[in-house]
């Protein structure tokens, strides 16, 4: 009787771990690197698409989900009231609960920006306006907050102000508030929270992710960045990698001009380990990319392309980085490149260009370019078992075979909906740029009104 016990104990304990070995608990996902180990995907779709499961409703913003366990989180806000943590069933999208804290305020592209972060017993996240929370899931309520920015000088960024056209955001005077709000997604690194606040005072700030005390922060690094840290392998031992604009010509017109650095950082001390300097991208967004063998990769949108860089440890066991190819033909203005099997694959829409989904290669030669057939511009992707799962940023997912020599598309389907904006906002189209997530066989996209989730595996 006892080995029976025991032998269904094993057997039930596995099939939990099974049932939720596909979680999605981060920006990127498990390794955030926009990969995923889920098995069993869907490789064709019926006429009408696959097969839509739920629909919650959603305020404005480009935050994506993060799920865990069955469970789904998400960072909602209202710019009248502020922030909404909110948690749903990932099986039907019921919402099991929430909890709403006052950060009122607005910027130009307003709402949600960044995506939660879910450790253990714990989701944390980080608003717009700096507002670093972490929240209990079982008990929904904050075990402590900070802010990432007025905490090291930063001026506040949600006092009232107005632009040219008496609309709230965008260049209006904030001080030294970045002109795009803050936008970086937390990263879990053993027993701390790690993220950049690049205010007067601190560059890279680390907490204990259960307590909110400081460990450690970097001086400055530079200009402002909506870039989350990244973490990359180096001679075998972690890196976090941060990426920081070069001056914003048009936001900062007053500000001296300098350029961008890319920036090694121990993770356990907060020591400087390298630093390249010549990053130019004046609102750099995505972060750097492992490409293997001691490189990196920094993309970047606005017409600024890409930068491959190899970092080397020196005899004395300092460290340096060097420029091995910088190219415009390729970049992305919103998340990192997805990196398969020497290729990467990135979604080359700018203000002013209009390269659709493009692959490159290690050297820095450009393979192909779907320019606006289709169309992609700011989606997200994700690679599962050897496909990429891609919304165009718009209105449509795509399956897609990455093939460096030439664009395949398997199946594809209008499941996202546009949503109105307002002034400048409304040049830009449907704005459904936020993160995708991949767990239990379940893809969760928002667009400006809505998460919903839609069966992609058996």
């Amino acid at each position: 009787m006892r080995t029976k016990l025991i032998l269904f104990a094993a057997i039930f304990f596995m099939t939990a771990t099974m049932a939720y070995a596909q979680d999605w608990p981060q920006y990127l996902g498990p390794e955030r690197n926009s990969k995923s180990p889920q098995k069993g995907i869907l490789r064709s779709w019926p006429e009408t698409g696959p097969e839509v499961l739920w629909s919650v409703p959603l305020g404005i913003g480009y935050g994506g989900p993060v799920a865990k366990d069955g469970k789904v989180y998400l960072l909602d806000r209202n710019d009248e009231t502020g922030h909404i943590m909110r948690c749903f069933e990932l099986a039907t999208g019921n919402e099991l609960w929430s909890f709403a804290y006052e950060a009122p305020g607005s910027v130009m592209f307003p709402g949600s920006r960044s995506v939660p972060t879910i450790d253990g017993n714990f989701v944390y996240s980080c608003g717009p306006y700096g507002d670093l929370y972490c929240i209990d899931i079982n008990t929904h309520k904050p075990v402590w907050n900070k802010n990432v920015w007025t905490d090291f000088g930063g001026d506040k960024g949600n006092e009232p102000s107005g632009d040219s056209q008496g609309s709230p955001g965008g260049f209006a005077p904030r001080g030294n508030f970045p002109i795009w709000a803050i936008s970086q997604c937390p990263l879990v690194y053993g027993d701390l929270l790690i993220l950049a606040s690049q205010a007067p005072k601190a560059g890279v700030v680390a907490y204990n992710k259960l307590s909110g005390e400081v460990v450690w922060k970097t001086a400055n690094l530079g200009n402002e960045t909506y870039v989350s840290p990244a973490v990359v392998k180096i001679d075998g031992a972690d890196h976090i990698v941060m990426v920081t604009s070069s001056t914003n010509p048009i936001g900062r017109p007053d500000a001296p001009k300098t350029p961008g650095n890319i920036t090694g950082i121990d993770p356990l001390s907060g020591n400087i380990l390298w630093n390249f300097s010549g990053w130019d991208c004046h609102i750099s967004v995505p972060s750097a990319v492992d490409a293997g063998n001691n490189k990196v990769l920094v993309v970047g949108g606005y017409e600024h392309g890409a930068l491959m860089l190899q970092v080397e440890k020196m005899a004395d066991g300092s460290f340096g980085a060097k420029e091995l190819f910088k190219t415009v033909e390729f970049g992305d203005q919103a998340k990192p490149p997805v990196f398969h099997n020497g290729y990467f694959y990135a979604q080359y829409g700018t203000n002013n260009r209009r390269d659709g989904m493009a692959c490159m290669d290690m050297d820095g030669e450009v393979m192909w370019k779907t320019k606006r057939d289709p169309d992609f511009n700011k989606g997200s992707m994700i690679l599962v078992e050897g496909l990429i799962l891609a919304t165009d940023g718009a209105r449509k997912l795509y399956l897609i075979e990455p093939d460096p020599t030439a664009f395949k598309p398997i199946a594809s389907a209008e499941l996202l909906i546009a949503a109105s904006a307002e002034g400048m906002a409304a040049r830009f189209g449907t704005q459904n740029w936020a993160p995708i997530a991949l767990a239990d066989g379940k893809l969760l996209m928002r667009d400006q009104s809505r998460m919903i989730c839609i069966k992609v595996a058996e």
